[in-house]
């Protein structure tokens, strides 16, 4: 989800992003991909934005990746095989803390071959940068700040003040997803207010998430169940509850999808018809299950 989101601001808001990375507020448009295959491209978290005049190139990682090298020279050369007269940006953004010597990698070589790009740590960049853009306020938390809560919270403010209810939205599920890599959960809720995110593309998207994947485990284990009572019981009583099971189940992992993108325990019962005390039940025995 946190590759999702920051391709979705680097593609929404172009022009922040350009002030940003190219020092000149360039609206950019979004290459496609395919347009750039020998073989298929599958980093979640690469885009490429480009102008008539430059291509920005950038790749968001939340982690170090000795990869990251040998695969900024390969989009190098994809880009000058489409586009051998214009100019290329090319930029790695780390997003967390890191002290790997690999977040500081910002050369390719290979006998006589070498290749530069540039390197962004977010964490060293000055936290005013990102509150000058609506674009940027997003990363705002994960910036130099010595004081994450604080700056969040002056964040949250300033995603109040915005009049454009869709970017108003969009911005603040943005916030709240990529805030969960400095923050708590219980500061994020606090601080920024469920209902403006309720309109977002995100927030949409991870109901989208949440209603496909649910759907898809619930007719499982439904079908499955179904299958076996049917051998007892009768087909058809085996089915029903088969079926109820299985929308349970729907219900279920669409409110943890939304639990872990940190939207509040009553919006959630709102979307989904469970009741408060459902959801805070389901919460308490996520937050139980060991993590990878």
């Amino acid at each position: 989800m946190i590759d999702n989101v920051c391709k979705f601001l680097a593609e929404s808001y172009s022009s922040d992003f350009a002030s940003w990375l190219l020092g000149k507020p360039i609206t950019l448009t979004k290459i496609e991909q395919s347009e750039l295959a020998v073989e298929p491209i599958r980093a979640d978290s690469v885009i490429f934005l480009e102008s008539a005049e430059i291509i920005l190139h950038i790749e968001f990682q939340t982690e170090p990746n000795q990869n990251i090298p040998f695969r900024m020279t390969d989009y190098r050369l994809r880009l000058y095989r489409k586009y051998p007269e214009r100019k290329v940006h090319q930029v790695v953004i780390y997003l967390s803390p890191s002290k790997s010597p690999l977040v500081h990698e910002t050369t390719f070589s290979l006998e006589e071959l070498r290749h530069k790009f540039n390197v962004i740590r977010l964490w060293e960049q000055p936290t005013a940068i990102f509150q000058q853009y609506q674009g940027l306020l997003p990363f705002a938390t994960l910036s130099q700040t010595i004081a994450p809560e604080e700056t969040l919270r002056q964040v949250a403010r300033q995603i109040e003040n915005i009049t454009d209810k869709q970017l108003q939205s969009n911005v603040a599920a943005s916030t709240a997803i990529i805030s969960g890599i400095a923050l708590s959960k219980e500061i994020i809720k606090r601080l920024l207010r469920s209902d403006i995110m309720k309109e977002s593309v995100i927030y949409q998207e991870i109901l989208h998430e949440g209603l496909a994947e649910g759907k898809a485990r619930g007719l499982a284990e439904g079908k499955a169940r179904g299958l076996a009572e049917g051998k007892a019981k009768g087909l058809a009583e085996g089915k029903a509850k088969g079926l109820a099971k299985g929308k349970a189940e729907e219900r279920n992992q669409i409110a943890l999808n939304m639990l872990r993108s940190n939207i509040t325990v009553d919006v959630i019962a709102q979307v989904t018809g469970l009741t408060v005390k459902q959801v805070q039940k389901l919460s308490a025995k996520n937050s139980q299950k060991p993590k990878n």
